[in-house]
C-alpha cells in the first residue's frame, strides 16, 4: 500500500477497499485506524486501549476530545473487562437488544483511557451486529473505539463509498461490509437510581425499551456537555443548508425549483425536477427510511443546490429517531 505525504507534510494513504480481515488486524494492531461497517453506519475503529490510534480518530475526524467514543466488543462476556457495577436491567438489555444497535453507558475499569471517555467515569459500550466486524473483533487482543467514519459534523456513511468520499487518503483501509442494514446510529441509554435514561435515540425506540422497564427518562441533551456520543446539537449534517419541516409545499416556495433538493417521507413534490428528489419510503416503512436516510442526505448533498427541505417524519417509533438526525443535521454552525 502507497503512504505518502503531501508539502505539508500531512500522512495521506493510497486508501483501499475490500474485505480482507488480516490486514484489518495487521493495520489495527500496528496503531492504525481502519473504517468498519456495523448494522447501523461505519465507524472510524482503533485500539481501543492505545492512545496513539485515538489520538488518530480523534485528528483525523476533527472531532472535540471534549466529545466520548463508543467501544466495541465482539460479546457480553467482553464488557466484564472494561466496566464494572453492571446494573441487573444493563443485562436485561443487553440480552434482549444484543448484538444490535443498543450502546450503555457503564462505569469504566481502570483499563479505559480517559481519551475514550473525554476523562468521564462512565464508558459507551455496544456489540454491533454485523457478521464481518464480529469476525474482526474476535481475531483482535483488544476492543475498537469507532466513531462514525466522517469528518466530525457530516453525514454519517451507510457505504463504503461514502467513507471514500469523506475520508479518502486520509486511512488506509476501509473494509467493505456492504450497505448498512439500519442506517442510523445506535440508541445510547445509561442508568441512573435502576432508571433507563435515553441519551440518544436511535435504532432502538423509546417503545421498545419501555418493553423492558417502563421507568424510562429520556434526557434533554441539548444544553448539556456530552455525557454520550451524539449529543451535540449541531451534527448529521449535509454542507448545504437543510429545513425540516412537516409542510414542504409552503417552504419551497421561497426558492427557485431548480435551487431544492427534496427528501421525502412517501411522497415527491410536484414541483420540483424529478432528479432532485429522493423517497426515503413509497410503502411509508419508517425501518427502510432510516435505512435510506443518510444516503439520500450524501445524494442531495452532492448535487450543492442552494438548499435541501426534508420531510418531518410521523413521531413515533424509529421516526423520533430520524426527526432526531435530521433536527441536528439543520442546526448549522455558526461562521
Amino acid at each position: 500500500m502507497k503512504k505518502y505525504s503531501n508539502q505539508i507534510n500531512d500522512e495521506l494513504w493510497d486508501t483501499q477497499i475490500g474485505n480482507d480481515l488480516s490486514f484489518a488486524v495487521e493495520l489495527l494492531s500496528d496503531d492504525e485506524v481502519v473504517a468498519i461497517p456495523t448494522e447501523t453506519v461505519y465507524g472510524l475503529a482503533g485500539n481501543a486501549f492505545s492512545k496513539k490510534a485515538i489520538n488518530k480518530i480523534y485528528q483525523i475526524k476533527k472531532r472535540p476530545f471534549s466529545n466520548p467514543l463508543i467501544v466495541h466488543v465482539a460479546d457480553v462476556t467482553k464488557i466484564n473487562e472494561i466496566a464494572k457495577d453492571i446494573p441487573k436491567i444493563a443485562l436485561e438489555l443487553l440480552e434482549k437488544f444484543s448484538p444490535g444497535p443498543l450502546t450503555v453507558l457503564l462505569p469504566k475499569k481502570a483499563t479505559i483511557l480517559d481519551e475514550v471517555t473525554a476523562g468521564l467515569k462512565d464508558v459507551a459500550i455496544r456489540i454491533p451486529n454485523h457478521q464481518l466486524t464480529i469476525e474482526l473483533l474476535k481475531k483482535l487482543d483488544f476492543p475498537l473505539v469507532a466513531p462514525s467514519a466522517n469528518p466530525y459534523g457530516y453525514i454519517s456513511p451507510t457505504k463504503p463509498s461514502h467513507v471514500y468520499k469523506q475520508l479518502g487518503s486520509k486511512i488506509p483501509y476501509i473494509l467493505d461490509g456492504g450497505s448498512c442494514d439500519k442506517g442510523i446510529e445506535s440508541t445510547v441509554v445509561g442508568f441512573e437510581n435502576g432508571k433507563i435514561i435515553i441519551y440518544r435515540l436511535g435504532v432502538i425506540s423509546l417503545e421498545m425499551i419501555a418493553e423492558v422497564s417502563k421507568d424510562v427518562i429520556i434526557r434533554d441533551t441539548e444544553k448539556e456537555k456530552p455525557l454520550s456520543p451524539g449529543m451535540v446539537p449541531h451534527h448529521y449534517s449535509p454542507h448545504t443548508k437543510l429545513i425540516l419541516t412537516d409542510k414542504p409545499e409552503e417552504v419551497v416556495k421561497f426558492y427557485k425549483v431548480d435551487e431544492v433538493a427534496f427528501i421525502g417521507f412517501k411522497n415527491k413534490l410536484k414541483v420540483i425536477p424529478a432528479e432532485n428528489q429522493l423517497v426515503l419510503s413509497c410503502d411509508g416503512n419508517l425501518n427502510e427510511a432510516a435505512q435510506n436516510l443518510y444516503h439520500a442526505l450524501h445524494l442531495m448533498d452532492d448535487k450543492n443546490l442552494k438548499v435541501i427541505i426534508a420531510e418531518k417524519m410521523p413521531n413515533e417509533g424509529i421516526g423520533k429517531s430520524i426527526n432526531d438526525r435530521l433536527t441536528r443535521a439543520s442546526h448549522h454552525k455558526k461562521e
